[in-house]
């Protein structure tokens, strides 16, 4: 995701003075209160009727008050998706309010959050349905094309950004290859899901299919078999292959999956042939810094008794890996070791977010460096910390360590309250450790108190989205099982064992 290490205010100049979209308000429309007890589809069935998502599994204590708080942590965090995309080109912006492009990657979220409104009740199915089905075809009738302006992507590919309101490239970004892996597990899960008889519904599933297979996976490997990390019509390829375990497992996967672009299965092996693995923290795992490298995929692949080659000779799967790097990362904050304020074991969470600013200045006696957007994290071998928590590391982790990841997303919202949680949940970050007003570049100091975002942003939101439901019902997952794409990858990879032993 190479141009989102960027400060947000580099470009909000220009964009206010070029974008005048605003957001609707956050009104609710029939049947957004009718999640408990409500007849919400069945993933597969395609009819919405007489049925219910799963509860939370039998035996496991539920307390009213916990469950009540991710009710409304997830319909909240729903609500960005749906109210914020822009109201004709249907793209989801890379944040807000503060007036953006868009992000590929959000749509992808996106996609998948219009499928988990509709199961519960939050928007109808007929509505859901519809905004799918205008976002995939905007996304399939754009222009593609190896011309460096006028188009959306070339060779199936999509730019990183996109213009809101045109959907071409925004300014000079790369082709990226990861996010667009991310908005076509977003088009399959819709495929998925949309699985009835409905004129609307097929057509969802054409799209979503053309999309995917149009995908040229196999020629961004000019350094085969890894997969390059972008193109750019003004210079070629990037120099860099996606290596090491991060967000990409979703790209290869996908990749290995293609039928009419697939790139050779031992990508894979070159791919986890470079994975560092140790312990940290006290938790012995495949390390990688930012939380949201152990979330991305996870959205839509439940890796939970699968594996590879590679985890088969640790005796662990990936989902009892995120576990490990979550404890970790919890561990790392109560020790810590840098000494910033707030810090705790029900108060923590490093990923790529945003920051007050790129600014040095004395607290305390101590010299503390800040940053504005970058990916902070802890792991063996590497470590970025200014002091910012972003909610969605932990939130991501949900459905691997709900012990430790539900208190601590009760205590920022009772500690922090607002303006950390607002109408759409968690803003993106905050920073206790921050104290000068006078020195933010980016989002606002709450007096005596803290540094908060102003924004939310779409790669961050979707974790909590889809990981809170995952967490609830395992729905994500379930939808995406029965991909035969997702399944083939996840095959031709060398994974075996669990639900894929049984899957078509």
């Amino acid at each position: 995701m190479l141009e989102r290490f960027r400060p947000a205010h580099a470009v909000a100049a220009l964009l206010a003075a070029t974008l005048t979209f605003t957001a609707p308000g956050c009104s609710t429309t029939a049947g957004a209160a009718r999640e408990d007890g409500a007849a919400a589809a069945r993933p597969g069935t395609g009819t919405g009727s007489a049925s219910r998502l799963p509860e939370p599994a039998p035996g496991r204590p539920v307390d009213r008050r916990t469950e009540a708080f991710l009710r409304d942590l997830e319909q909240r965090t729903f609500r960005w998706f749906w109210d914020t995309a822009h109201p004709t080109t249907h793209l989801v912006p890379d944040r807000w309010p503060t007036p953006s492009f868009s992000s590929v990657a959000a749509v992808g979220f996106g996609l998948t959050a219009y499928t988990i409104g509709a199961e519960r009740g939050w928007v109808t199915r007929a509505q859901a349905r519809t905004r799918t089905l205008e976002t995939l075809q905007f996304l399939y009738d754009l222009p593609q094309g190896p011309q460096a302006t006028g188009v959306a992507g070339y060779r199936g590919f999509f730019y990183h950004f996109l213009d809101m309101g045109t959907g071409l490239r925004f300014q000079t970004v790369e082709l990226s290859t990861v996010d667009t892996a991310l908005l076509m597990a977003g088009a399959l899960s819709s495929a998925e899901y949309f699985d009835g008889e409905d004129p609307e519904e097929v057509r969802i599933r054409d799209l979503a299919d053309a999309l995917y297979r149009r995908v040229e996976w196999d020629w961004a490997q000019p350094r085969a078999p890894l997969i390059c990390m972008g193109w750019y019509p003004e210079s070629g390829f990037h120099t860099h292959d996606y290596t090491g375990y991060n967000e990409t497992m979703i790209l290869y996967l996908l990749a290995l999956g293609s039928p009419t672009h697939a790139v050779g299965a031992n990508a894979w092996d070159a791919y986890t042939a470079t994975y560092s693995w140790g312990t940290y923290y006290g938790q012995e795992q495949l390390n990688f810094g930012p939380l949201f490298g152990h979330h991305y995929s996870h959205v839509w692949v439940d890796f939970a008794g699968i594996k590879d080659s590679f985890m088969r000779q640790k005796g662990i799967d990936y989902a009892e890996n995120t576990r490990r790097s979550t404890l970790s990362q919890r561990a790392y904050a109560a020790a810590n070791p840098k000494k910033f304020k707030g810090y705790s074991d029900d108060v923590w969470g490093l990923t790529a977010c945003d920051g007050p600013g790129d600014v040095s200045y004395s607290i305390d006696g101590t010299m503390r460096t800040f940053y504005s957007y970058r990916a902070r994290g802890a792991a063996l071998g590497w470590s970025d910390d200014d002091g910012t928590i972003a909610p969605t590391a932990a939130a991501g982790s949900i459905p691997y360590a709900p012990e430790v990841v539900i208190p601590t997303l009760m205590t920022m919202k009772k500690k922090y309250g607002a303006p950390l949680f607002d109408r759409y949940g968690f803003k993106d970050s905050f920073n206790p450790t921050w104290n000068d007003p006078d020195r933010v570049r980016e989002g606002e100091y709450v007096p005596r108190k803290y540094w908060v975002a102003t924004d939310y942003l779409g790669i961050d939101q979707g974790p909590i989205l889809a990981m809170l439901e995952n967490h609830r019902s395992r729905f994500v997952w379930m939808l995406m099982r029965r991909n035969p794409y997702l399944v083939e990858g996840l095959r031709r990879a060398g994974f075996t064992g669990g639900w894929l032993a049984e899957a078509p």
